[in-house]
């Protein structure tokens, strides 16, 4: 039975007079936290696309909505999908994401997924500059809509002046922000930062000085209860941070707001057993929210200790396509699949909580449509191919449904929950003993902020992890565990790209693909622990570890290998220096687990020599966890 979507609130004064604008304003938006931005902007697409007068209607397509994370994307995705009565086709992307698809477009030829991030941006920068998107089918945008404008910074920040800029005379936008959120200024080297802090709003007054509308969004509806509201009477004093006096009134704004956290309900530590069972027994939709990656792992590792289940939540740019596409594409020997079929195969699936077939249909015809003069039809082929590329469709990347989530601030960004659990703060003093950076004062406030304005009916704390000991190797950013010696190595992070991915699990291992693959469907779930074996103690080449098979269950099932890049980074966790002789290598990687399973793409024929179904896709596990060295050769590694 399909319930109908609840009706959407009635919109107040305030938003009224934002969805209401010309499609042709310029308008720029300044909500603070829990105003309503997001139910504001879909009803404001909405208006673009139908409003009270069809001549002045936009098409779908003639739309650009831009977002920072790919959260605050999925988040407008599903109030579109639940109350856009008119905007349903409208798309939201993240800038990343519209980059790159902008590049592959423009230049085909390039290997832009191989490029970093960074590197992708500032290529779409010159990209939109050149005038690329006058030779794309749809062609420029009529109205541009960005959410989350206070993180616009760096290249970022410069590709929106740009895309404005170009199509100065006949483009119109809405700037949705609020400077009292913007916590992404880590982006831009730290000399950078005081610079940045308001530069976009800047640049927009100036460049549109007769013809900027500016309105403000200040009503509360996220907090329900005062505990939740502690820190929005200070909203104005954070917006305004910032000029000779930011560094004392930034000590002082967090002092304030770490004493509004302090006063509400605390526990003693992560271990308390009260604490524990709140988070088992309770299905309130619950975030632990931390200052930084470290914190996250270690709460998440004590979590699991515990034997609570839990979320952690991935990097922003952490993309990758769910693995019931695999299944859909294992299920089919044909290259194409009409609705029908797309249809029946959809209903033996089973996808993330959130994801219906028709949405599913309507997003792969979107990106994956059979050639033109063919009845509606999806290409498998194409399908593989946004996979490979790593351009896999957003809105159908798996969803955190999880009832707890462990997150950094800066990933629950645009998000809110029922109850947030807030690490306690550091002293003020202790910051600059926290990071190799110089601390930024105004955006410790902002983060702090951030992550008070989260809740929607309760705000606790609680003391974070013990974390000197979990430290970060340089050249990939990966956290390792050590000693308080420095040539110690206990253990490392395990992440979702550690899996082999150019050949099918199990493709010269001394297992079947074909049995692995069935197996990693029938058997293998998200959070099922993991170990890593070498069977043989030898580097695999200069500057990589051995090679190691990844194991499930009691039986200890080969379920993948590791990544070449897994092993070069394994190398440089344990060269300590370059003079130092890795003697022994661990037999065992253990305590890691299944984050969740993926669709990965690759050779059509290699898949077919192995004798995997699906196109050229098949099902792979990611990793996660702080996993252990185990079963080191000498006695002076085993003893450590």
């Amino acid at each position: 039975m399909t319930h109908p979507s609840p009706a959407a609130p009635p919109l107040t004064d305030e938003q009224r007079a934002v969805v209401e604008q010309p499609w042709d304003t310029r308008l720029l938006v300044m909500a603070g936290a829990g105003s309503g931005k997001t139910h504001t902007v879909v009803r404001r697409l909405d208006h673009l696309v139908g409003g009270d007068d069809p001549d002045e209607a936009l098409e779908a397509g003639e739309i650009l909505v831009l977002s920072f994370s790919r959260a605050a994307v999925r988040e407008l995705a599903e109030r579109i999908a639940r109350h856009g009565e008119r905007a349903n086709r409208v798309r939201a992307r993240t800038f990343d994401a519209w980059a790159l698809d902008l590049l592959l477009r423009t230049y085909p030829d390039t290997e832009w997924h191989a490029e970093s991030f960074e590197a992708r941006i500032a290529a779409a920068v010159k990209a939109v500059a050149a005038g690329a998107l006058e030779v794309t089918e749809e062609g420029p945008p009529a109205h541009v809509v960005v959410d989350e404008a206070q993180d616009l910074v760096g290249e970022r920040r410069n590709l929106v002046e740009t895309l404005l800029d170009k199509h100065q005379e006949e483009l119109g936008f809405t700037i949705v922000g609020d400077s009292a959120q913007g916590i992404y200024g880590f982006q831009v080297p730290p000399e950078s930062r005081v610079a940045e802090n308001g530069w976009f709003v800047d640049w927009l007054r100036g460049s549109y000085p007769d013809d900027l509308v500016e309105l403000e969004l200040t009503a509360t509806f996220r907090s329900r209860t005062p505990e939740t509201r502690t820190a929005l009477p200070l909203s104005g004093r954070v917006q305004r941070l910032g000029g000779n006096d930011a560094e004392v009134e930034s000590e002082r704004l967090y002092r304030e707001l770490s004493d509004a956290l302090f006063d509400q309900l605390g526990f003693d530590s992560l271990d308390d057993e009260l604490f524990l069972m709140a988070l088992r027994d309770n299905p309130t939709r619950t975030a632990i929210l931390t200052r930084d990656n470290r914190q996250a792992l270690m709460v998440s590792e004590k979590l699991r200790d515990h034997g609570v289940p839990h979320a952690l939540k991935r990097k922003l740019e952490d993309r990758f396509a769910p693995g019931w596409i695999a299944d859909l594409c294992a299920r089919t020997d044909a290259s194409v699949l009409a609705r029908s079929r797309f249809v029946s195969l959809f209903a033996e699936l089973n996808p993330q909580p959130g994801i219906e077939g028709d949405e599913a249909w309507r997003v792969l015809l979107r990106h994956a449509r059979a050639g033109s003069g063919r009845a509606e039809q999806i290409d498998l082929t194409r399908v593989r191919e946004l996979i490979t590329a790593g351009r896999f469709p957003e809105e159908l990347a798996p969803a955190d449904t999880a009832p707890l989530t462990v997150s950094t601030i800066h990933r629950s960004k645009g998000l809110e929950y029922d109850r947030v659990v807030l690490l306690d703060p550091p002293n003020w003093s202790v910051l600059p003993n926290m990071t190799k950076d110089p601390v930024d004062p105004v955006a410790e406030v902002r983060g702090l902020y951030v992550g008070m304005t989260r809740a929607r009916d309760q705000l606790l704390h609680v003391p974070g992890p013990e974390v000197r000991q979990l430290r970060t190797e340089p050249g990939s950013g990966r956290a390792y565990l050590g000693g308080w010696r420095r040539w110690e190595r206990y253990g490392m992070q395990l992440r979702g790209r550690d899996v082999r991915r150019d050949v099918p699990p199990g493709y010269d291992t001394g297992a079947e693909p074909a049995r692995v693959q069935e197996y990693l469907r029938g058997a293998v779930r998200p959070g099922d622990p993991v170990a890593l074996h070498a069977p043989l103690a030898l580097p695999e080449g200069n500057g990589q570890s051995p090679r190691y098979l990844i194991v499930h269950g009691e039986e200890e099932r080969i379920v993948g290998e590791v990544s070449e890049g897994f092993r070069r980074e394994l190398y440089a966790v344990r060269k300590v220096s370059e003079t130092w002789e890795i003697r022994d290598w661990p037999a065992w990687i253990v305590g890691g687990h299944v984050d969740c399973l993926e669709a990965v793409g690759g050779a059509a024929s290699v898949a077919a020599d192995s004798g995997v179904a699906g196109n050229g896709v098949w099902t792979a596990v990611r990793l996660a966890g702080l996993a252990r060295f185990a079963g080191f050769g000498s006695d002076d590694e085993e003893k450590a």
